[in-house]
């Protein structure tokens, strides 16, 4: 049986990922580009209750959180404040 690709890359080897819980609305996770630049290059807004597990990538180096969250990841969890 072969896998169907469906235009989606594997994750890199190594990859990780974080899980994001909002804990009001209009909380916002954006993500940054690796390389010279670093640029915004996808945000999504979360309301209260709200769930967003993301994978950091090749395309992806850095998240930035903004509202109250629940931040979970390999390292621990923590809350943001603002």
């Amino acid at each position: 049986m072969t896998e169907k690709n469906n235009g989606v890359s594997p994750a890199p080897s190594g990859s990780e990922y974080i899980v994001v819980k909002a804990k009001e609305n209009g909380v916002q996770v954006i993500g940054l580009t690796r390389g010279l630049d670093t640029r915004f290059h996808h945000t999504e807004k979360l309301d209260k209750g709200e769930v967003l597990i993301a994978q950091f990538t090749d395309h992806t180096s850095a998240m930035k959180i903004r509202g109250k969250a629940e931040i979970w990841s390999k390292h621990g969890q923590l809350e943001s404040e603002s």
